[in-house]
């Protein structure tokens, strides 16, 4: 970007997207398989793509998980900001941009899920769990 050359810059970006969601999932197979629940090299890559394995691994800002703020209880939790110089925006995106975070779920039941739409009543029920104005709530989901 310095050097005015933008389409090395998105390049870059693009290869750092990639690189931070392949660690992701790779570090989602070595718990699946730390944790005891899976062998190593257990699923054809035909498997892998259709998530045919045990687990998933949503993320705030998600259709499982639509609330962005919810990156702030991940940070705060584990102490993001000192411990590997990772930070939030106001807006709640991760700085530097290739990132990725999320939760890890191991239960042999355990799938994706879109929300759906939400209704009045469980914005302000939700709203209200998270001490927050219903506007503040839409802002983030």
């Amino acid at each position: 970007e310095d050097r005015g050359d933008d389409y090395s810059s998105i390049l870059t970006k693009a290869l750092g997207d990639r690189i931070a969601e392949a660690v992701a999932e790779w570090l989602h197979h070595e718990i699946r398989v730390d944790w005891g629940y899976e062998q190593k090299d257990e699923f054809s890559m035909k498997q892998l793509v259709k998530e045919a394995y045990r687990g998933i691994r949503p993320a705030p800002g998600y259709p499982a998980c639509p609330d962005h703020s919810e990156k702030q209880t991940i940070w705060t939790l584990l102490n993001v900001e000192e411990e590997i110089d990772l930070s939030l925006t106001d807006s709640f995106a991760m700085n530097p941009g290739s990132a990725v975070s999320g939760y890890y779920f191991a239960h042999p039941e355990a799938k994706y899920f879109n929300v759906g739409e939400i209704q009045q009543d469980q914005l302000e029920d939700y709203a209200q769990r998270k001490s927050s104005s219903v506007s503040e709530i839409l802002r983030w989901i």
